[in-house]
């Protein structure tokens, strides 16, 4: 029986964490002779339940597996639980949350644990989803508070958590969040002492509450490229619970399956046939003369300047290519509260790119529709460097909501050529900014932008005219 296209999608997308060695994994191989590494969880009749290393799971039929692995399913056992350590009550107890439940969180459903920990939905796409929750001050996990929690998940099924505790963006955060986060306190002289203390506190706090009840960590190296670093270890049931302390930078909790740690942290490429087809699935045309991405996920920076790796995390994730904002904030040498280089950020990442099989393009100059739907048209969003000031924002967000009930869209071209034609937008470079250019319609001359500030500013429109008097003149796009 040939397997249907779905599965062969599901299949190759597995392959991305391929590759850990654990004696749990085993080689599954289907019909067509792809390949790939996953856990037996379970068999239900005439489907099977496999679990990838980083947790994501899929079900489909048994007959479209190779006839050996049909073979090998008529006389397998599910595969035995892992050993039972502390008990779960005695874990969530040190947590300080209810973090852990009898089941893993691997086996869990996101939404279900999303509740449980009071995690605000972050972005949702069409297979993956994200929570995020900015704590308040006393909000404690693992003896420590942490300024980040986010969770992630595929097709509804946990497959990691990042906590971040002390940090040189987060104790130095700007008022408000989304346009507020440029209204930020000059950060004070002895900045760099005040996150050394911070940092040395949380990581002592955090590794002595998990030795009490885990025990001694393992020490070991974790991660890809630029964001490889040395984390304490300690395993529970399947989940490996890693520590790291980047210099001067930030502490961070990552809860990954044992699976995933064993590897190294590190994830296979994902086809650029896969990539290119997704990417193209996302293309919207709609009435009017609209082109826009869809499907791209949010990051919310939070009421810091993290505007850069929060965008660049972004793209990197929609286009398969694993990202976090606190480490891409470290590779660009982000300042106290915020502020980074783009430049020195992206490229400092373009080696990890590049291992992904992807291109990353950067280029100066105006803005040009042209220019624009050579990616957008793809299914590729462009990184832009802008001054977004206060009148900039008020215009963009009173255009989006007019366009709304736009039905005569002649008329539509008319009016913002007229405003655009009037409007003044002068540059304040205090307001630097960086944000996703996801959109465009060559009719009206108009551009649709997404900042990583939240799902209320995930598409925003204002005319190219209105647009290059703010720009900085700074491209970046992440391709294949």
């Amino acid at each position: 029986m040939k397997p249907p296209a779905r599965l062969l999608l599901a299949l190759s997308l597995l392959c991305v964490h391929a590759g850990a060695q654990s004696p749990e994994l085993r080689t599954f191989t289907n019909a067509q002779g792809k390949a790939i590494q996953a856990r037996l969880v379970g068999i239900n009749g005439p489907n099977v339940t496999i679990q990838m290393a980083n947790g994501q799971q899929y079900t489909f039929a048994i007959a479209t597996l190779s006839s050996a692995d049909q073979e090998y399913l008529k006389t397998a056992a599910v595969a035995p639980k892992p050993a039972a350590g502390p008990a779960t009550g005695a874990l969530n107890e040190a947590a300080g949350q209810p973090l852990f439940s009898d089941t893993m969180l691997w086996e869990s459903s996101a939404e279900e644990v999303a509740k449980r920990l009071n995690l605000p939905p972050e972005s949702k796409t069409k297979t993956s989803t994200s929570y995020r929750a900015y704590t308040k001050d006393d909000y404690q996990l693992f003896g420590a508070h942490p300024y980040s929690v986010a969770m992630y998940a595929e097709n509804d099924k946990v497959t990691g958590f990042s906590l971040v505790y002390a940090n040189k963006g987060d104790l130095f955060s700007a008022s408000g969040g989304g346009e507020m986060h440029f209204d930020r306190d000059t950060p004070p002289a002895k900045a760099a002492q005040i996150v050394k203390t911070a940092m040395d506190k949380d990581v002592t706090a955090i590794a002595a509450t998990l030795t009490k009840v885990l025990g001694e960590p393992k020490k070991e190296r974790f991660g890809e490229k630029a964001g490889r670093m040395n984390m304490q270890r300690w395993d529970w049931r399947g989940h490996a619970i890693l520590l790291a302390e980047a210099e001067g930078e930030y502490v961070g909790v990552q809860i990954v399956t044992t699976a995933f740690a064993d590897a190294g942290g590190k994830v296979e490429s994902v086809t650029d046939t896969i990539i290119r087809s997704r990417a193209l699935a996302n293309v919207e045309k709609r009435e009017g003369g609209d082109v826009v991405i869809g499907d791209i996920p949010m990051v919310d920076q939070g009421p810091k300047g993290y505007c850069a790796p929060a965008t660049a995390e972004r793209a990197m994730r929609y286009l398969g290519i694993p990202a976090d904002m606190y480490i891409l904030a470290n590779a660009g040498q982000t300042g106290f509260g915020g502020g980074t280089n783009p430049d020195m950020m992206l490229n400092g990442m373009a080696s990890q790119i590049r291992s992904k099989r992807r291109s990353f393009d950067s280029w100066q100059g105006e803005l040009k529709i042209k220019e624009i739907a050579k990616y957008i048209d793809k299914g590729l969003p462009i990184m832009w460097t802008l001054c977004s000031t206060k009148n900039f924002n008020e215009t963009a967000n009173k255009r989006t909501q007019e366009r709304k009930s736009v039905t005569n869209w002649a008329e539509w071209k008319t009016k913002v050529t007229e405003a655009a034609a009037a409007n003044s937008l002068p540059k304040d470079k205090d307001t630097r900014h960086i944000v996703l250019i996801i959109g465009y319609n060559k009719d009206t001359n108009e551009m649709a932008f997404s900042d990583s500030w939240g799902e209320d500013f995930k598409e925003r429109w204002i005319t190219l005219q209105e647009a290059e008097q703010v720009s900085d003149g700074r491209f970046y796009a992440i391709g294949f």
